[in-house]
């Protein structure tokens, strides 16, 4: 019997634990809105390089999942690599997993698997996007 309260007792403290570090994470984040031109892409050769399914940062690109280009003047903004963003008009929270040629400016391209019809049907259009960074540690002292 002693056993299972002492059992108990340390999954209590873990819960507590976990529960502190879930809000903390929470704050350390805000949501950053811009408007960006959106194309979407697809990975086929012709249409990235002679290896479609390897991104500018090295990661594989797997069809069905929510994967975005930036153009590399958005990095500076906090569109870093793995940085959440959402799109307008698309449901789901996407991954920057690319980064488009340096000749492009304020735009994504939302990967849209080997789905070369989505990606027209998609077009060029502009849209407002939220992205998610990290605050400065001064920022978060003064919340």
């Amino acid at each position: 019997m002693n056993y299972f309260k002492r059992y108990k007792y340390v999954i209590f403290l873990f819960c507590l634990v976990l529960l502190n570090c879930k809000k903390e994470a929470s704050t350390n984040y805000e949501w950053k809105k811009i408007k960006v031109t959106a194309t979407a892409f697809n990975s086929l050769a012709y249409q990235t390089s002679s290896n479609p399914h390897i991104t500018a940062f090295g990661d594989s690109l797997k069809p069905g999942l929510k994967y975005i280009a930036v153009s590399r003047d958005l990095l500076k903004n906090g569109l870093e690599h793995n940085t959440l963003v959402k799109v307008e008009g698309l449901d789901g929270t996407y991954l920057v997993k690319d980064k488009m040629n340096s000749r492009f400016r304020n735009k994504i391209d939302i990967y849209m698997g080997t789905d070369v019809k989505a990606a027209k049907k998609w077009g060029r259009r502009k849209v407002n996007i939220s992205y998610r960074v990290e605050l400065e540690k001064d920022s978060i002292a003064t919340k």
